[in-house]
């Protein structure tokens, strides 16, 4: 996939633009989703092992609430990318139908 010329078409601007930035952002939240989902599941374990520590279970608490975040900011994604195709449609129909593996 090369870079749009100096003159961006709506076929350029799909797939440079939109595709690959919807589908780069996407890549990046899944990515910092399981990483965090190993982070609780390690704090889960250890905490499991000692009831009484405090500070484990505030750091526990803290990674879950980033995961939630995170989950959440995924679906926040989902609705731009819906937007975004919706925008695009509305304004190129005439001049590109994109694929529909969007």
């Amino acid at each position: 996939m090369a870079a749009p010329s100096g003159g961006v078409n709506c076929e350029e601007f799909a797939e440079f633009q939109l595709m690959a930035a919807h589908a780069s952002r996407e890549k990046v939240i899944k990515n910092c989703i399981a990483q965090t989902s190993e982070v609780v599941k390690n704090l889960r374990e250890e905490r499991e092992k000692n009831l009484d520590d405090l500070t484990l279970l505030k750091q526990l608490r803290k990674e879950q609430t980033k995961l939630k975040w995170m989950q959440s900011e995924l679906n926040v994604e989902e609705v731009v990318n819906d937007r975004s195709w919706k925008v695009f449609n509305e304004r190129c129909r005439i001049h590109f139908k994109p694929p529909k593996n969007e």
